[in-house]
């Protein structure tokens, strides 16, 4: 209902609310399809918001262009700038209701130290590389520990090596056969996992 008294009142300019008439789409006819649109596609909401920040910011820039070269004549421009940023900014406000983001502090606090966010993204990256090498690192040398033990072992205990070798042989086997039976795809394919 008050979208509709929004809508109505922008497009009939009663109640002192006036529609800038440009052909470039105003922030009331933004509103009709966002608020008849009932579509939960994430992606859509999302385009949608950023359409409402942009009209908005839109707004903001001619609204300083009014009051910075303000006389008594610009008093209407300036009304009708205000109106369309409030009803911009309403409209904004229903929908990102519908969107669920999660922005990390980390980067709000580069914007506002005024630094380009794409920072975050490339430390973090950076960061996962770093401890990605680190890990294979340790796995490496895990594999050669191993490696090295079982050659020790098979000197000094052959026949306890064979039997380890074909108890973990028969258990790898098994965990396969299990895995796979887990892995059926709904077209009767498995999916076969490379043995490590």
């Amino acid at each position: 209902m008050e979208s509709s008294q929004t809508t109505g009142t922008a497009a009939s300019g009663g109640n002192g609310t006036i529609n800038p008439q440009t052909g470039d789409g105003s922030p009331a006819e933004s509103t009709i399809p966002a608020t008849t649109s009932s579509s939960d596609d994430p992606k859509q909401n999302l385009n949608q918001v950023i359409n409402s920040i942009q009209k908005t910011l839109g707004t903001i820039h001619q609204l300083y262009l009014t009051v910075s070269s303000f006389n008594v004549s610009s008093q209407l421009p300036l009304l009708q700038r205000l109106n369309t940023l409030v009803l911009e900014m309403d409209n904004m406000s229903k929908l990102s209701e519908k969107c669920n983001i999660q922005v990390p502090m980390e980067v709000l606090n580069l914007i506002d130290e005024g630094k380009n966010p794409d920072e975050f993204t490339r430390d973090v990256l950076n960061s996962c590389i770093a401890k990605n090498q680190i890990t294979k690192g340790k796995t490496d040398a895990f594999k050669a520990l191993r490696k090295h033990l079982l050659e020790e072992l098979e000197q000094a205990f052959p026949d306890e090596v064979e039997d380890y070798r074909e108890i973990r042989a028969s258990s790898a086997a098994e965990s396969m056969r299990l895995s796979q039976a887990q892995n059926i795809l709904p077209n009767g394919d498995m999916k076969v996992k490379p043995e490590m």
